[in-house]
């Protein structure tokens, strides 16, 4: 099996990469113009949604192994969710086939298709603990937005942002037909409801307590879950584990404060739970790369 692998070319800085943003999602472009099979590997480290679309004739991907495999065949797209946060991905093109692949970062996901941490559809009868690998049709309207994403209709400096707004369109499409309740508090890979009301139950209770949030053991025992549940399924509802998203929201809210101009960065530190100034300063700059007074000027 190693040597068969060391036949797959690593994809990096290549041409089959057209979109790269760090914690969104990645666009992969194959289009095998040849007379042999190419063959390519990625590697991926952390939790992300796979969407395969392949335009012609019919690609493979593989998860680590070769026999770990999805058939992908034209005409019909492929959703692919595993919880390995580590995976190689293994691509195999046959000659005159084309697919494009777009990887989305999994809090990069639920923060799209939700409204202050509801989400907004749930998909019926994904089990939470299975891996989801869901096909469907790609209709005329998909395979337009997937024609302008590999024709190239901007410069190289607008190209990106041409892409972006492309993948957001193709995202609103592609789901629109999976959505079903609106009002949903529902996550896709979490099938017990009552455990996903305690798991938002615990999001508003660190928001509401965010200057003296609960430890872990206390916010268990208040939502009635087990510790082990609450990391594991608030992660899966949220993207994240329960501190970095107090630490994320606490940091929006400070990007917020810091735009209304009405507060200082010594009272914007203190309305967060800071017990100093340089300890919200440092987080910021940690998050952002820049210090709140940058961002303020900026």
């Amino acid at each position: 099996m190693k040597s068969s692998l060391e036949n797959y070319k690593n994809i990096d800085k290549s041409t089959q990469k057209i979109f790269d943003e760090n914690n969104t999602f990645k666009v992969f472009h194959f289009n095998n113009l040849s007379s042999n099979s190419e063959l390519y590997q990625y590697p991926i480290t952390k939790n992300c949604i796979h969407l395969y679309f392949p335009i012609t004739n019919q690609s493979k991907v593989a998860f680590n192994f070769e026999h770990c495999a999805v058939n992908l065949t034209a005409n019909n797209s492929n959703m692919v969710y595993f919880k390995d946060e580590h995976m190689n991905l293994l691509f195999n093109v046959p000659p005159q086939s084309e697919l494009i692949v777009i990887l989305i970062s999994l809090e990069y996901f639920h923060s799209l298709f939700s409204i202050d941490g509801n989400l907004l559809f749930k998909y019926n009868s994904l089990k939470g603990e299975n891996p989801i690998i869901e096909a469907k049709e790609i209709n005329s309207t998909i395979k337009l937005i997937l024609n302008q994403i590999t024709t190239r209709q901007t410069n190289e400096v607008l190209r990106p942002i041409f892409i972006k707004g492309k993948v957001y369109e193709l995202l609103s499409y592609y789901f629109s037909t999976t959505t079903t309740d609106n009002n949903s508090e529902s996550c896709p890979y979490i099938a017990n409801e009552e455990t996903i009301s305690k798991i938002k139950h615990a999001k508003q209770l660190i928001i509401k307590e965010m200057i003296n949030p609960p430890s872990l053991a206390e916010l268990a025992k208040e939502v009635g879950l087990n510790i082990k549940k609450l990391k594991s399924e608030f992660k899966e509802v949220y993207g994240v584990p329960v501190f970095t998203f107090l630490l994320n929201y606490k940091m929006e809210l400070g990007k917020q404060l810091l735009l209304e101009q009405q507060l200082n960065v010594n009272e914007i530190a203190l309305q967060l739970g800071y017990s100093t100034s340089s300890h919200f300063i440092a987080a910021f700059k940690r998050k952002y790369g820049i210090t709140p007074k940058q961002f303020s000027k900026s």
